[in-house]
C-alpha cells in the first residue's frame, strides 16, 4: 500500500479525487495527511476523510529555507512513500525537493514543456493556440520542468475564458493524477528509471 502525503494551496480539487478514489479497498494508495502553506480551503476534504492536515505559512519563517525545513519535518513525520504537490503554490526550496526526489511529483494545468509556471492556463489563452493540457511530472529544481510523467490534451473551444478552460482540465487532470498514483503503486511507472534515465 503506497502512502501519500497531499500539499495543497486552494481548495483541493485534486486532493478530493484521491481521497475518493482510496476509497475502494482495491486502489493501492492512502492519503496519510495533507499539508498546505496556508490554511487552504481543501483542508475540508481532508477533515469530510479523517485525514490529519498541517500547514507552515512562509511568512511565519525567517526565510524559504527554514520554512522548507518545517515542511520537510512535517512530511517526514508521516514517512509518505509519495508527496503530490496539487495545486501548491509555492516552489519549494532545493535541499526539500533532494530530499524526497524522485519520489515528489506535481499536477500542471498545460501540456509541458508547453506554458510552465504559475499561469499556465492563462498563458495559454494569451499564445493563441487551439489546445492545451495537463501534466504529472517529477519535480526537480526548474519551474515545472522535471521529467513527464504522464499528459493528456485538452482542446482550446472559441469563446473560452481562463475559468471555462481551466474547468475543462481541472477533470483531466485529476484522472491523470488518480491514474498515475495506481500506475506508480503497481510498479507500471518506475520513478527513479524515469528521473535517472
Amino acid at each position: 500500500m503506497l502512502s501519500l502525503v497531499v500539499l495543497i494551496s486552494g481548495g483541493g480539487s485534486n486532493l478530493r479525487a484521491l481521497l475518493e478514489a482510496s476509497e475502494d479497498a482495491e486502489f493501492p494508495a492512502r492519503v496519510v495527511a495533507v499539508g498546505a502553506d496556508r490554511d487552504a480551503d481543501g483542508f475540508g476534504h481532508a477533515e469530510a476523510f479523517g485525514i490529519p492536515t498541517f500547514a507552515a505559512a512562509l511568512s511565519s519563517y525567517p526565510d524559504r529555507e527554514s520554512w522548507g525545513d518545517a515542511i520537510l519535518e512535517q512530511i517526514r513525520q508521516w514517512q509518505p512513500d509519495l508527496v503530490i504537490l496539487s495545486g501548491f503554490m509555492k516552489l519549494l526550496p532545493p535541499r526539500v525537493i533532494a530530499a524526497l526526489s524522485p519520489n515528489l511529483i506535481n499536477t500542471h494545468p498545460a501540456y509541458l514543456p508547453e506554458f510552465p509556471g504559475a499561469h499556465g492556463v492563462r498563458d495559454a489563452l494569451a499564445a493563441g493556440v487551439d489546445q492545451t493540457g495537463a501534466s504529472i511530472i517529477i519535480v526537480d529544481n526548474g519551474v515545472d520542468a522535471g521529467p513527464i510523467i504522464a499528459q493528456r490534451r485538452v482542446p482550446i473551444l472559441p469563446g473560452d475564458t481562463e475559468s471555462t478552460l481551466h474547468e475543462r482540465i481541472k477533470p483531466v487532470e485529476r484522472e491523470l493524477l488518480v491514474q498515475t498514483v495506481l500506475d506508480i503503486a503497481n510498479g507500471t511507472i518506475d520513478l527513479e528509471e524515469l528521473a535517472h534515465p
